[in-house]
């Protein structure tokens, strides 16, 4: 049966227009009810209504500097004219995607690129449509190439959250309630090539999984620590597999973040985050062809790993897109320059703000670590704070950063205190100069005479009082329906 209500014809800028402003409780009731709460309690239901670059714009017509960037998906800002006008053509050239028994040529001419972008013979290709994805990939061609079942991965590891990525992950809040996990995971301590050494050792190990720069943190490595690295797994006979996902596409100021180290020789290179263009999913894993000939060993197992979705036109038509724009606007330049001001802002404030602990940089992969401070009262704040949640305190410059100066940040990961910051690689020297403003005034207000205690309950619970209303009035008038 027709649902009466459903419009004859569809209409997507009508669509939005009626439902945008009930959106939080369209999301609430039919996708995620606890992350509704979540953005209402933190003061981050906003409707945002339009994008372009390195700004959000809500629908009271108020502007955001972006410096989540989706997560380091829109490395080319947002609604890139060029890959726009990109996925525009692909769509008015009717070409059959996905026919799945085919050779695509947009699929055959990203790979090419990739491999001149990626180098080191890493010249055979698996699409795939995230990062999750190519890790689960690179997992399985290890394990097949070697013959060995042993995955080594790195304390504090994001790479992903899929059940053989999620095995591969550092961080127990993830874990917790999905066990068990794969078997013969195990976890060094990131930077420390001896206890890497010690896991290889034992001659079971496939693979070793590493981000190069890690996402969760922005922790970088020892000067030489990759090549090595990946100089001890050849010797033991495991692959080096470099997670780029976050850190790639130009992200930390190179194409990829293994550039900085160039003696790393990775066996696979799992890219994808910012090859969308923030628009249409896609990540390729770059895999060395005595690799990929161990996994595609013979005809009947030329499919032997594959996907549906993984050559659709729209996707190759993104990542040439942004490879496009990753070298016209030299945007990789433009990472290492943008970082290099914003690290030196947050460093001349350290002194002065004794709760930064530490800043770390690799181009526009930045973070602002803070800790317990040796000055008396502001230890009591922190300890006051964290004694009612550890992960509490660094919302006390996310918060007013959005409210009060409309800055879209957050944290760095559970457990961590630490506001991590990965823009766009097209903000400008404005946008830095404005962020390192109003960072300031935020941290001068943390610490003021009574820390950051009372501003931060007292936004939260303003805004879960505000949730409770809201809930009331649409129950109580049926508000949205």
């Amino acid at each position: 049966m027709v649902d009466p209500s459903f419009p004859v014809e569809f209409d997507l800028r009508r669509l939005l227009d009626e439902h945008c402003p009930d959106s939080h409780r369209l999301f609430a009731e039919h996708v995620n009810p606890r992350f509704a709460q979540v953005l209402r309690t933190i003061g981050f239901d906003r409707f945002f209504v339009r994008a372009e670059g390195q700004y959000l714009w809500d629908e009271r017509g108020e502007r955001y500097l972006d410096m989540l960037g989706g997560y380091a998906v829109c490395n080319v800002g947002r609604n890139h004219p060029t890959v726009k006008q990109a996925l525009r053509d692909c769509l008015d050239m009717d070409l059959p995607s996905m026919v799945q028994f085919d050779a695509p040529a947009l699929a055959g001419l990203l790979a090419r690129e990739l491999g001149r972008h990626v180098g080191r013979g890493l010249d055979r290709t698996y699409f795939t449509n995230s990062g999750t994805e190519g890790v689960e990939a690179a997992i399985k061609f290890a394990r097949c190439a070697t013959g060995r079942p042993g995955i080594v991965f790195a304390e504090r590891a994001f790479h992903g959250l899929t059940m053989g990525a999620l095995s591969l992950n550092g961080c127990q809040s993830f874990r917790q309630g999905f066990a068990p996990f794969l078997p013969e995971t195990r976890m060094v301590r990131f930077g420390d090539l001896g206890d890497l050494e010690g896991a290889l050792r034992a001659g079971d190990v496939a693979a070793f999984v590493v981000e190069p720069v890690q996402g969760k943190g922005v922790h970088v490595p020892p000067d030489g620590y990759l090549a090595e690295a990946s100089r001890l797994c050849h010797r033991y006979g495991a692959l080096f597999v470099a997670d780029e996902v976050q850190a790639g596409v130009c992200r930390t100021g190179k194409f990829l973040g293994i550039d900085h180290d160039p003696g790393c020789e990775p066996d696979m290179v799992v890219l994808s985050k910012a090859l969308s263009g923030g628009l249409v999913p896609v990540g390729a894993v770059m895999v060395r062809p005595s690799v990929w000939d161990r996994v595609y060993s013979s005809l009947d197992r030329a499919i032997v790993h594959s996907s549906t979705f993984h050559m659709g036109s729209m996707a190759m038509t993104a990542g040439l897109a942004v490879l496009h724009v990753c070298h016209e606007e030299r945007l990789a330049a433009r990472a290492e320059r943008m970082g290099t001001l914003l690290r030196e802002g947050l460093e001349r404030m350290q002194p002065r703000y004794p709760f930064i602990r530490a800043v770390r940089q690799r181009g526009l992969m930045v973070a602002v670590q803070f800790g317990e401070p040796e000055q008396l009262r502001l230890r009591a704040a922190w300890k006051a704070l964290h004694a009612i949640d550890h992960d509490l305190f660094a919302q006390s410059a996310v918060i007013p950063l959005f409210e009060d100066h409309r800055i879209l940040c957050q944290v760095a990961g559970h457990g961590q205190p630490t506001v991590k910051l990965v823009p766009p690689l097209v903000i400008t020297e404005a946008d830095v100069a404005y962020f390192l403003q109003a960072f300031e005034d935020v941290l001068r207000r943390m610490h003021g005479t009574a820390g950051p205690g009372p501003d931060l309950l007292a936004r939260i619970g303003r805004n879960s009082l505000s949730r409770r209303t809201y809930e009331a009035a649409a129950a109580g008038t049926g508000a949205g329906e």
